[in-house]
């Protein structure tokens, strides 16, 4: 795994006005915490934050934060965006330990192609998108994929049936549901139009058959009264 080093300024006091004014040069206030340690104010340049947070490992990327010349390693806890324009207004690091189990959300991806959904005019309908493990500061995974090829209609995939890296523990509900497969709506409006014009259909030729058998009992009651 690539090291992320990333540099932080300190010495900013916090509050609205000094957070307003780092933004404006290019900066997002934040703050370190986490193995009862003291909390540090600090700031970080956004293109490097965003440079740190983009490569494979994501948002879960284990980085050096580096602070007054010392290192820590840290995750990026928690981001808060601006409520209209979404910018990234703080940004909140954890302290880890290298030997301690960390807990994050990982990203959970769907492969294959559920053929036997799809020919059924069905779909596939995932509920979980991400999963929150226990993990090894240096065994995050990036993604936790999920293979859906062998999917059948009113089949479910679910969270037992994920298979995590050696070391990855999840406390999640092995029962909870990941993904579905299903008929759609419109299939089942579809499939319902059908049976009920076949129903019709039935219904008429019986109608038929009755008028028929009504017309041939009319023809001998009168073939009848002639003689």
């Amino acid at each position: 795994m690539e090291e992320i080093v990333l540099a932080a300024d300190t010495g900013r006091n916090p509050g609205t006005r000094i957070s307003k004014r780092l933004r404006t040069t290019g900066s997002i206030p934040g703050v370190l915490y986490g193995l009862s340690e003291d909390s540090i104010p600090l700031s970080v340049k956004w293109p490097e934050l965003r440079l740190a947070l983009t490569t494979d490992a994501g948002v879960n990327a284990v980085i050096q934060l580096e602070v007054d010349g010392k290192r820590h390693m840290s995750i990026v806890k928690d981001i808060q965006r601006h409520p209209v324009r979404r910018d990234v207004i703080h940004v909140d690091f954890l302290r880890i330990d290298p030997n301690q189990k960390v807990t994050v959300d990982v990203p959970v991806i769907m492969i294959g192609d559920a053929l036997e959904v799809t020919q059924a005019n069905g779909m596939v309908d995932q509920n979980l998108f991400s999963l929150t493990v226990d993990a090894p500061p240096m065994s995050i995974p990036n993604e936790l994929e999920v293979d859906i090829s062998s999917l059948t209609v009113g089949d479910a995939i679910r969270v037992g049936d994920i298979g995590l890296p050696e070391g990855v523990t999840t406390e999640a509900d092995p029962e909870e549901t990941v993904a579905v497969g299903m008929i759609t709506r419109s299939t089942l409006e579809a499939m319902a139009a059908e049976e009920a014009a076949a129903a019709e259909g039935e219904e008429g030729e019986e109608g038929q058959e009755g008028g028929a058998e009504a017309s041939s009992e009319d023809q001998g009651d009168s073939e009848d009264s002639e003689e």
